[in-house]
């Protein structure tokens, strides 16, 4: 059962024995995690427990047009690439031809239905691999139909690359400090890669100055006296997951790639600070 199940049930077993529950808070585990003082309270969640994805929590983003980066899948919304199954967000690169595309996949957000500012945005995920293979768990700024990006500022919260499966990067984008002169920082793993199991990705966001974890580990921070530029990280963002196929920065497929491959989302949850919370 996840924590958040468990905490329900409690709430619940409270309520009807005529007590006053108490506010939920982040389960023990990912207290531990933190690196600040202070509770984590829970704001929105999604435990991909139901029998299909979402809608009133993710927004699908479809279309092949390389996405800024030369990338080579065509988005869609179908089962065949977003799906709930046995509890987890099934995210699957297939090799098939679909309008002008060779592979397709899928890409979700929260934009307009999930945006906050500041707080805790955690991920227990578990990565596909191959050469060529791009999966992310990111934040773009809510602004960015206003402002553009880089303005808007982007949160890269895990990505990884198939020529690189021992190692996942936290980066931030903004202006001064985007695309290939990001401000970022690698996480290796020791043993191992992140293929073989699920690993828990989450930033902590506070009023000027971000931090990086990786399965509880902290290994990278930004603050606006890091960045050489400027700091636009004051606003609501929203949240993405998607898995794309080639690309600029991972390059692409080659004879060593199997597909398909899935990127496995066992939940995401966003958290408030408790003094933060209404």
């Amino acid at each position: 059962m996840k924590p958040i199940r468990r905490l329900a049930t409690l709430l619940v077993l409270a309520a009807s024995a005529g007590c006053a529950a108490p506010p939920a808070t982040v389960a023990p585990s990912a207290a531990k995690m933190s690196g600040a003082p202070g509770s984590w309270v829970l704001a929105w969640s999604d435990e991909f427990d139901g029998k299909e994805l979402d809608r009133s929590k993710w927004v699908a983003e479809t279309g092949g047009h390389g996405w800024g980066n030369k990338e080579l899948q065509h988005y869609t919304d179908r089962p065949d690439n977003v799906r709930v199954a046995d509890g987890h967000l099934v995210i699957e690169a297939r090799k098939e031809r679909f309008g002008d595309n060779a592979y397709t996949s899928a890409r979700i957000k929260t934009a307009g239905l999930m945006e906050q500012m500041h707080g805790r945005f955690e991920a227990r995920i578990k990565v596909p691999k191959g050469q060529g293979i791009w999966p992310a768990f990111w934040m773009l700024g809510a602004n960015i139909q206003q402002v553009g990006w880089p303005r808007s500022g982007e949160i890269d919260i895990m990505e990884n690359i198939g020529k690189e499966p021992s190692i996942v990067h936290g980066t931030l984008h903004g202006p001064g400090y985007s695309g290939a002169h990001a401000f970022g920082r690698p996480s290796p793993l020791e043993h191992g890669i992140y293929a073989d199991d699920f690993h828990v990705f989450a930033v902590e966001w506070e009023r000027g100055e971000i931090r990086w974890y990786r399965d509880g580990i902290l290994y990278h921070t930004a603050r606006p006296d890091l960045v050489k530029g400027d700091w636009v990280f004051e606003h609501p963002f929203f949240m993405l997951l998607n898995l794309a196929v080639g690309g600029e920065w991972p390059g692409y497929p080659d004879s060593t790639t199997v597909l398909p491959q899935r990127m496995l989302v066992d939940y995401v949850r966003v958290y408030r600070r408790a003094e933060a919370t209404p």
